[in-house]
């Protein structure tokens, strides 16, 4: 019987192995793997190196999070209860699903505790790359985002002094376009319905408001700057607030910064018995799906939610396809008035003529 040839075979090398050549920790060949951008340039080399003397071949988890092909994309909502999000969203999960993402959605709800996991998360190479939906970069008490080195791009909320893409609308622009509305109407006694004070859609909406007052040669008068925070509660509050007045002493238009605290403020004060938009006439701002709804339709700014989602995700994906970050972009989508049934001129001024031909 022939005798059976023993064939040997070399040992496959270790990660021990390459560490012992280079000199270095087993953490320092994992780290230089993984993100080689965070290792010195001299450590890395003497790694690579001995990666190469020792014929290590890393495994196909280790190769993924060094490429950072996790093929997941975290999206960081501010408040996943408001429906202004839901096609927002809807144009993230399409675009990336097209390109083979995943999405991991960030429901930060204002929970710095939440937040800080998921920085964590990305930090830990759990994710390919970052959409904030929530108007800054996610932080934990010793890192923020960055510290991930992944792309990070913006949408919806603007974030100031940020170098990433940032995907948006003319706020203060759109904010004036619908003030001015109320004006053309003949409305000169206009309150305004505000979003949390420390929020950039806030800040920029009451601007416009502002502004188209300004440019009406209107006063502004602070007591019709009624405080809310985007959502249906503190526009019931709001409309018990205008409800307290003494009917001659009531605006006769508003302007809220979102569509969720108009249709709050509308439903309170038709139960009271004001007519709306008689009494007083109402715009929004979102282009929720709600506003078509409610009763009577809301004549509101309808944002491209869809469009916005998709197009951040694009930038993302190509941000992450490319490896680096390319030019700061600052793209600002249009959005539209929206003339529905809750607008009209005052009782004083019925027979005037108005801009209002029906839309939509």
């Amino acid at each position: 019987m022939a005798k059976r040839t023993r064939v040997t075979r070399q040992k496959a090398a270790k990660i021990a192995d390459v560490a012992r050549l280079a000199g270095v920790s087993v953490a320092t060949v994992s780290r230089t793997l993984a993100r080689p951008e965070v290792v010195i340039e001299e450590t890395r080399t003497r790694v690579l190196a001995a990666v190469r003397d020792t014929g290590y071949t890393p495994n196909i988890s280790a190769r993924n999070l060094r490429v950072r092909k996790t093929m997941v994309v975290l999206v960081a909502v501010p408040d996943i209860a408001n429906p202004f999000f839901a096609e927002v969203l809807q144009g993230i999960d399409d675009t990336l699903s097209a390109a083979g993402y995943g999405l991991i959605i960030a429901n930060l709800a204002g929970s710095p505790e939440k937040e800080a996991r998921y920085v964590d998360l990305v930090c830990a190479g759990q994710a390919d790359g970052v959409l904030l939906l929530c108007g800054h970069v996610m932080r934990s008490p010793d890192r923020d985002l960055r510290d991930a080195h992944v792309p990070l791009v913006a949408a919806c909320e603007y974030i100031p002094s940020e170098d990433f893409p940032q995907v948006t609308i003319d706020n203060v622009g759109t904010a004036r376009e619908a003030v001015r509305h109320l004006v053309e109407l003949g409305h000169t006694s206009i309150a305004y319905l505000s979003g949390p004070t420390p929020n950039i859609l806030e800040q920029q909406r009451l601007e416009g408001y502002r502004q188209a007052l300004r440019e009406a040669g209107i006063a502004a008068d602070a007591s019709l700057i009624l405080p809310g925070d985007f959502t249906f509660h503190t526009g019931v509050e709001a409309g018990r607030a205008l409800l307290t007045l003494e009917p001659a002493a009531r605006p006769t238009a508003l302007f809220a910064a979102n569509d969720e605290m108009a249709i709050g403020l509308i439903k309170t004060v038709r139960a009271a018995g004001l007519q709306i938009p008689d009494d007083l006439s109402v715009i929004g701002f979102d282009g929720i799906a709600y506003a078509d709804y409610c009763e009577p339709t809301l004549t509101t700014i309808v944002q491209p939610r869809r469009d916005l989602g998709a197009t951040a995700a694009a930038e993302l994906i190509t941000l992450m396809t490319n490896g680096r970050a390319g030019p700061r972009k600052d793209i600002k989508l249009p959005a539209t008035l929206m003339l529905r049934d809750s607008t009209r001129p005052p009782r004083k001024s019925r027979g005037r003529s108005s801009r209002g031909a029906r839309s939509g």
